[in-house]
């Protein structure tokens, strides 16, 4: 069976359920009977129902890359190995240190991605607090200053 490129409701919305399913859409369009990833870009391009489900459901999916970035951190089951001697016995435990590297890069992966797909509500990017007037930062100065002019060698 052929690759389908006409535009059908039910094949956007199993994309879209996939893709906050946390699926890739290289991953999607790679599957028999879904459609190569040109299609799909080009149906977001002409229909605005299926550019906005496909939207939402990026945002789903960033928001399961944050629970899962949690169960990744919190997941100790290997990060210790048996250490052994020559002979095959148990000798100890030490870090497994591949393991810890492998997990500390799929939290990196995660995060990067939930930064880029939701930057308002992940992104590292801290907005300062628009809400203070500058008259009033003046005044809190000048108390301080106030305050610290008492004090031995001026604060």
């Amino acid at each position: 069976m052929g690759r389908p490129i006409k535009f059908t409701r039910a094949i956007a919305d199993r994309i879209c359920e996939r893709i906050a399913d946390r699926e890739s859409l290289r991953s999607i369009c790679r599957d028999e009977g879904m459609p190569a990833m040109s299609s799909v870009l080009s149906w977001l391009a002409d229909d605005d129902a299926f550019r906005a489900k496909y939207a939402l459901a990026r945002e789903i999916q960033a928001d399961g890359f944050v629970d899962e970035m949690v169960e990744i951190a919190d997941d100790r089951a290997d990060d210790w190995i048996e250490k052994k001697n020559a002979s095959g016995e148990t000798t100890g435990w030490q870090e497994n240190g591949e393991a810890i590297r492998r997990s500390q890069l799929r939290i990196a992966t995660r995060q990067w991605v939930a930064e880029k797909l939701r930057p308002k509500k992940y992104g590292s990017k801290v907005e300062p607090d628009r809400g203070v007037v500058a008259s009033e930062v003046s005044q809190l100065l000048e108390d301080i200053n106030g305050k610290t002019r008492g004090l031995p060698n001026g604060g």
